[in-house]
């Protein structure tokens, strides 16, 4: 476990590092052009990217060493953090730039995670997968506070001061991967399991393999749908709380809520999740669908500071659940181009949503509960009419549609018995020794 401790670490300054510099430069973005559309066009160039580039990435991470590829991404994404440093130095920062930079960085951490993920099960014994995965929802939930220590470091380091902070994060992050001794046989694909060694060959190996395993494909279209709905929310609490409350109140309940996020993090990398993971990872969709679907009772702030704790609480246990099966069922030679794949649909649920998200809100659900509205004498009877309340029937009809999907889940065969009918791919054994540094 030494090994991995070492690169988790490092690891975690660097994601902290680079939520910082998102953020500051976000707050950069608006206050120049005061557009939203601006703000939405740099956080597209940060997605884009790994939607494009994650089945080229899975296909690298099986193919070359892993710790070289983490190793060469970290210095790349340092490149344009560097290149916006100089320029907002020069006062030449122009936001169009910022989409290549960001772009560039993106891509970086696409083939870095894919590395990363595939790392993972050749350094860490089965039975502590589900744990060290709770360790990963971690970091996400370090980057989601990233707000807060940002917005302070913004007062006295300014944005130059923050770009050169992230800059010796991934410098860090290099430095222990280059010293921690890494297991033999950990970094690179088995020769003769590679699969074809063309690029295409590869990407075809990898749906051949899906196809051959038609529970895996459950599972990814399950996370996929949650994390599309998963978007929705995120998109909307904003709006859902500012209808009835101020900044302050707004701060403070996303604090409380990334409170239950850090909490879930906590207890599953303590309890390592379910000994069925897919049974877990459904169980806690159900459970957040409810809390999810309590935020539509009332236009209250106390109301959220109890229901989006126990909403994010259960995030971290559904994605870490799954992440364990695909790296206990998929053989490690193939993890990176099947994730590759899979991850083409993750990622694009998060813009997806967010495309759908804010017009369903302000032209359908909005409207349909003003007073007067085509639902205000009905369900408004019960949620109430005004500002935030079509929000909040939105928040409804989310939350239900994750307790439907938790309940689909369940009675899915092929999902349902995924770990019966799949034999692991990998075994309860401990790592090899570490071989020397690399």
């Amino acid at each position: 476990m030494r090994p991995f401790a070492l690169v988790w670490g490092g690891q975690l300054v660097s994601v902290v590092g680079s939520a910082l510099t998102g953020f500051v430069l976000a707050v950069w973005v608006y206050q120049v052009t005061g557009s939203v559309t601006q703000l939405a066009l740099v956080t597209a160039a940060n997605t884009v990217p790994g939607i494009l580039l994650a089945p080229v990435a899975g296909v690298v991470a099986d193919r070359w060493d892993r710790k070289k590829i983490m190793i060469i991404a970290d210095f790349a994404a340092a490149v344009p953090t560097a290149v916006v440093a100089v320029l907002y130095w020069a006062d030449q920062l122009q936001v169009w730039q910022l989409y290549l930079t960001t772009s560039c960085t993106a891509a970086a951490g696409v083939f870095h995670s894919s590395a990363y993920f595939t790392l993972v099960p050749k350094l860490v014994p089965k039975r502590h997968l589900g744990r060290i995965n709770g360790l990963f929802q971690v970091n996400f939930a370090m980057a989601a506070a990233a707000p807060v220590l940002g917005g302070i470091l913004l007062s006295t380091l300014d944005v130059d001061g923050v770009l050169l902070l992230d800059l010796g994060t991934f410098v860090l992050a290099a430095t222990a991967l280059l010293v921690t001794r890494l297991p033999e046989g950990a970094t690179k694909a088995t020769e003769g399991k590679a699969g074809p060694r063309s690029m295409l060959g590869d990407l075809g190996y990898a749906f051949r393999y899906l196809a051959g395993r038609p529970g895996l494909l459950w599972l990814i279209g399950f996370s996929a749908l949650f994390d599309l709905l998963f978007a929705f929310a995120e998109v909307l609490i904003r709006p859902l709380i500012l209808a009835f409350g101020s900044p302050a109140t707004l701060g403070l309940l996303m604090f409380v809520g990334g409170a239950g996020l850090f909490a879930g993090t906590l207890v599953m990398t303590a309890w390592g999740g379910p000994r069925r993971k897919v049974h877990g990872s459904l169980l806690f969709t159900g459970i957040g669908g409810l809390a999810l679907a309590l935020h539509s009772l009332a236009p209250s702030a106390l109301l959220i500071a109890i229901v989006a704790p126990v909403f994010l609480f259960t995030l971290p246990i559904v994605n870490g659940c799954v992440m364990t099966v695909f790296q206990t069922k998929v053989d490690s030679d193939a993890l990176g181009r099947v994730t590759g794949l899979a991850r083409v649909l993750w990622q694009a649920a998060t813009p997806l949503g967010a495309l759908i998200a804010g017009p369903l809100a302000d032209l359908v659900f909005e409207p349909a509960m003003r007073a007067g509205g085509t639902l205000a004498g009905s369900v408004g009877s019960l949620l109430g009419t005004g500002p935030g309340r079509g929000i909040a029937l939105l928040y409804a009809v989310i939350g239900l549609l994750l307790v439907l999907l938790a309940i689909a889940g369940s009675r899915l065969r092929r999902l349902r018995l995924l770990e019966d009918e799949l034999p692991d791919a990998v075994t309860d054994d401990e790592p090899t020794e570490p071989a020397p540094a690399r």
